[in-house]
């Protein structure tokens, strides 16, 4: 009994030390913002069960995944990708779709990491096969400007990329933020899409953003768009959370001291 003491006493430490960090929400939003996670640290981007109408056919995505994790100062490496499941018929059951393989970096510091001037960062990498869908590889770069003020922050996004067909597609985007020190602050996002061979996409949201912690941030968003001829909908809701790995050892071995001195 004094071990299992000594595990759930040491697990409850392990929990409480890791959490760190301050968590830039970028739930829910299509583009991104100038910063990225510290090195040592995880930060998870989920979105549990999402909604998405396009025309006559509806879907959940479930999950909507991005696991980020800073690698070297001012530098992470990120896996996103959805799992999609059809509602109507002729939607695929279950489908892989949207992961890629991404690096992000900063590239000017600035207020995003309290300093003066704005935030530049660059992200880019492969764009992954997907399964039941979207087969094939291909290849995106993207430019981010970010800039904080009193009454809230804006963040730009200029977007290229080399679809997994191989047709060329660009994507500028714009969110805007309520201020910084709010508990709770409104959101909104416009973006044009088009993929040259294929289709155009005007896409506007509006949400919020719930900081919870520093290392914990809830998201709920509404999107409406209009893919060439027809209209979408979505509704988006998550989480983003933080997490250190890199006192990994330190908590292993007092783990195991723990558990000797319960067993003693």
């Amino acid at each position: 009994m004094k071990a299992v003491k000594g595990i759930a006493t040491c697990a409850t430490a392990t929990a409480l030390t890791c959490w760190r960090g301050e968590v830039e929400a970028y739930r829910p939003f299509d583009g991104t913002d100038a910063a990225v996670a510290e090195m040592g640290e995880i930060e998870i981007e989920l979105g549990p069960v999402e909604y998405l109408r396009e025309g006559a056919e509806r879907m959940l995505l479930a999950p909507d995944l991005r696991i980020n994790y800073g690698f070297i100062p001012g530098w992470e490496m990120a896996l996103e990708g959805k799992l999609t499941h059809g509602l109507t018929a002729g939607v695929s059951g279950t489908s892989l779709v949207e992961s890629q393989a991404l690096l992000k970096g900063v590239l000017r510091e600035g207020t995003l990491q309290e300093k003066p001037g704005p935030s530049i960062a660059t992200e880019f990498g492969v764009l992954l096969p997907g399964i039941n869908d979207q087969h094939g590889t291909g290849a995106v770069l993207n430019g981010i400007v970010s800039q904080r003020s009193d009454w809230g922050t804006l963040h730009l996004n200029a977007q290229i990329e080399l679809t997994r067909l191989g047709h060329a597609d660009y994507f500028l985007d714009s969110i805007i933020e309520g201020p910084h020190d709010w508990p709770v602050r409104p959101v909104a996002e416009i973006f044009y899409e088009s993929d040259v061979s294929l289709f155009r996409t005007g896409s506007a949201l509006i949400g919020a953003i719930w900081q919870l912690q520093d290392n914990i941030a809830v998201d709920f968003g509404l999107r409406g768009a209009r893919v060439n001829a027809q209209t979408a909908g979505e509704i988006r809701a998550g989480v983003t959370f933080a997490f250190g790995v890199t006192k990994g050892p330190d908590i292993l071995s007092g783990l195991v001291a723990s558990t000797l001195r319960g067993i003693h």
